[in-house]
């Protein structure tokens, strides 16, 4: 797939962008108390995926505020169903995002997508986990390989960043955001990941589980570094849960959902 090359200040905006942020960026401003650190690791220029951990919806809006306010508008690969809201689907859509049928065999045009993204020069966002992390105190979870594989393939630089505070601005899986005081939210960019030791293996199963291993781990320790205190040894793995691997899992308990 081909994409325009990126253009404009932040690098890669758009006038859907612009416009949205500047109604979203004044309300992000009065709600959040921010705390943006290794701002020096996003690259001004050229191709760059970077990946965070998902602990609320508002995840991808504070993160491309965090990313638009260091001078790149990101570029996000987000569940289809998102696109088919009234209106909200259509500005999404037209400030240059991309729609991914998750779970399907449609998925895996996500990776041709953002190699075209990349190849144009975008700064592309990921979230590795593919949903909010399931894990009862919001440490990142087992990842999805897609990371791993967008990486090898593309050799863009991969640029870790944690995040922490976004659960206390809406929390996870609510709709209703805090309103009533500013809420502190941490950001922190780390150095560029080295995925050269699985240069060439984008089809070798055991490689891509341990270097998408890798790029959460160096997730988790800048997370570690933000909430002062150590991850648990065991991690979260949703292949060995009960959980179902997408969607609101607290809502499909209280409806009987398997």
């Amino acid at each position: 797939m081909q994409f325009e090359a990126p253009s404009g200040y932040p690098l890669g905006t758009n006038k859907t962008f612009k416009i949205a942020a500047t109604f979203l960026i004044p309300l992000l401003t009065i709600l959040t108390k921010r705390d943006w650190r290794g701002a020096k690791n996003i690259p001004k220029s050229g191709p760059v995926i970077v990946i965070s951990n998902h602990v609320s919806y508002a995840d991808a809006l504070v993160f491309a505020h965090y990313l638009y306010g260091n001078g790149r508008a990101v570029r996000y690969l987000g569940k289809d169903s998102v696109f088919r809201i009234p209106i909200l689907g259509k500005i999404i859509l037209s400030s240059g995002q991309i729609p991914v049928a998750r779970e399907s065999d449609k998925a895996s045009h996500a990776l041709d997508s953002a190699l075209g993204l990349l190849e144009a020069g975008h700064c592309v966002g990921i979230y590795p986990e593919g949903t909010l992390t399931r894990d009862e105190n919001l440490w990142p979870m087992v990842a999805k390989t897609g990371i791993a594989r967008l990486a090898i393939v593309s050799k863009a630089p991969v640029i870790p960043v944690a995040q922490w505070g976004d659960q206390n601005l809406l929390a996870p899986y609510s709709k209703k955001v805090v309103l009533w005081r500013r809420t502190k939210i941490t950001y922190l960019a780390g150095s560029p990941l080295d995925f050269s030791k699985w240069a060439g293996k984008e089809e070798d199963q055991a490689a891509l589980i341990e270097a998408t291993a890798y790029a959460m781990a160096e997730i988790t320790k800048l997370l570690e570094e933000i909430r002062g205190e150590s991850a648990p040894e065991q991690i979260f793995d949703p292949h060995n849960s009960d959980l179902p691997r997408t969607g609101n899992f607290k809502k499909q308990k209280r409806k009987g959902i398997k």
